[in-house]
Formats: structure tokens, C-alpha cells, sequence
């Protein structure tokens, strides 16, 4: 199973965008393959103009075409998902997520924002061709406590519905502690 982690966050230090990376460590031994994509890493210049043949935009959207699982990581802004992530999502071809699991996840300030993963990303991963779309996860920002010594720790009931919503992917896998976060 190829897994492709796509992280629409604008910020370096990011809270989805490491939601997304500890995603990918819950399906470890799961994945024959897997690699991730920072949308905020692309070129710019080529992102805002959808110039598709830029040879990075290109390799992104041929590495979403080859992926078996995408997991897609967003923060909330204003009741939706990043509009760095519309903009890469916007490249993609009309079916570029037919026959592909997907799992959302994103992070907000508040509960508030729970609903822009069913209102505002979700229609967009259909109309992608999306139909296997796993439960998705939200986590508020205090949810995940920022370490000192970088990444964040998640709380134990956020790991709880991530391992239920990667389940179908790892029905056997074993929850790991918390300690190796």
C-alpha cells in the first residue's frame, strides 16, 4: 500500500502538518511505501498561476496519482480548509482521487471549526472522485500542547480517534503509548 501525506498548512511549525506526519506513524508496517507533500514547499509562482507543467507542481500531482491512501492534513481558517490546500487541490485532475482511501484531518482554535472537514473539504474530495473516505479527525489547539523540544503531544483521546480512523487500513494494529509521540 503506497501512503501520501499531503500537508496544506502555510506554517512551518504547524500543528496539522504534524497531525499529518503522526498519521503516517500510526500506519507504520501498514504502508509499503509512503512519502509526504508540503503544499507550502511548492513553488509559488507556479501554485497561484496552476502552471501544471512546472516540472515540482508536475512530480506533486503525478505523486497523488501513484498514491493508494492520501492523508490530507489542513488547519481551519474562517470555517474551511487552507487556501494553500485550495490551491493545490485545485491542480488536480477531475478524478485524481477515484479508487483512493482518504483520510481528513485538521486542526482549529475551537470545536467551532468542526464542521468545515464535512461542509467545505469533504464536497471538494468528491467532486476529486473520492468515495472511500475515511472518518475524518479534528484536534483543537489544545489537543496538542506544543513540546520544548519540538512537535507537540497529542491527548490521549486524539490518539484514540485517529487509531478508529485508520483502523480499516490496520484492522490489527496495536495501539503504540503515547511515549514514542
Amino acid at each position: 500500500m503506497h501512503i501520501l501525506s499531503i500537508s496544506g498548512s502555510p506554517s512551518e511549525r504547524s500543528r496539522s502538518a504534524w497531525l499529518t506526519q503522526f498519521a503516517l506513524t500510526r500506519l507504520e508496517g501498514v504502508a509499503s511505501h509512503s512519502n509526504s507533500l508540503s503544499v507550502r514547499e511548492l513553488p509559488a509562482a507556479a501554485l497561484i498561476a496552476a502552471d501544471t507543467q512546472d516540472a515540482t507542481i508536475a512530480l506533486a500531482v503525478s505523486a497523488v496519482a501513484a498514491a493508494d491512501v492520501v492523508v490530507i492534513g489542513t488547519p481551519i481558517y474562517k470555517a474551511a480548509y487552507s487556501g494553500l490546500l485550495k490551491l493545490f487541490l485545485d491542480l488536480l485532475p477531475p478524478d485524481a482521487l477515484r479508487g483512493k482511501t482518504v483520510l481528513p484531518l485538521a486542526t482549529g482554535g475551537s470545536a467551532a471549526h468542526l464542521l468545515a472537514l464535512d461542509y467545505a473539504l469533504k464536497p471538494v474530495l468528491s467532486a476529486l472522485g473520492a468515495r472511500h473516505v475515511l472518518d475524518a479527525v479534528f484536534a483543537t489547539d489544545a489537543q496538542l500542547q506544543r513540546h520544548e523540544a519540538g512537535g507537540f503531544v497529542p491527548e490521549a483521546d486524539l490518539v484514540a480517534r485517529l487509531d478508529r480512523a485508520v483502523a480499516p487500513l490496520a484492522p490489527r494494529r496495536v495501539a503504540e503509548p503515547l511515549a514514542s509521540c
